[in-house]
C-alpha cells in the first residue's frame, strides 16, 4: 500500500462527506424558510435551526480534512503541477467558490438562529444548486484534465 493512494483515498472520503453536507444544509434552509413565523411552529423552527447548526459545525471538520489531504496531494505528490495544469487552476477556483459557499450557508443558519429576515424558500432552492454545478465541474476537470 503506497502513501499516495492512502492520502488520495482519505481526500475522496472527506470530499464525499463534505459534499453530503453541502447538499443537505441548503435543504434545511429551504425548510426553515417555509416555516411561518409564530409560536405554534416555534419547535419545528428550533429543531431545524439546531440541525443546521450541528451539520454546519461537522461540515467544517470535513472541509478541513478535504483541504488538508488535497493540499498533501498537491504539494507532496505534484498532482497537477507542470505543463498542462490549467485544469488544476480551474479546479482550485471552484474549490475557493465552495469554501465561500460553505461559509455563506453557515451565515444563513446564523441568520435563522437570530430570527433575522432571510431569503425565500425559492431562493434557497436555487442556492442549493451551486454545489451540484461545482461538483460537476470539478469531476470533469480532474478526470479529463482538458487543459
Amino acid at each position: 500500500m503506497d502513501s499516495y493512494n492512502v492520502v488520495k483515498s482519505l481526500h475522496v472520503i472527506f470530499l464525499v462527506s463534505w459534499f453530503a453536507g453541502l447538499f443537505y444544509l441548503p435543504r434545511i434552509l429551504v425548510n426553515l424558510a417555509m416555516v411561518p413565523a409564530g409560536e405554534e411552529r416555534r419547535f419545528e423552527r428550533e429543531r431545524l435551526v439546531l440541525m443546521g447548526q450541528k451539520l454546519y459545525r461537522f461540515m467544517g471538520i470535513l472541509m478541513v480534512g478535504t483541504l488538508v489531504f488535497g493540499f498533501m496531494l498537491w504539494l507532496g505528490y505534484g498532482v497537477g503541477m507542470g505543463p498542462g495544469s490549467g485544469w488544476m487552476h480551474a479546479k482550485l477556483t471552484l474549490v475557493v467558490v465552495l469554501i465561500g459557499y460553505h461559509h455563506i450557508a453557515g451565515a444563513h443558519v446564523k441568520k435563522f438562529e437570530r430570527g433575522l429576515p432571510t431569503k425565500s424558500h425559492v431562493w434557497y432552492r436555487w442556492f442549493n444548486e451551486v454545489p451540484v454545478v461545482a461538483l460537476t465541474g470539478i469531476t470533469f476537470l480532474v478526470l479529463l484534465k482538458p487543459f
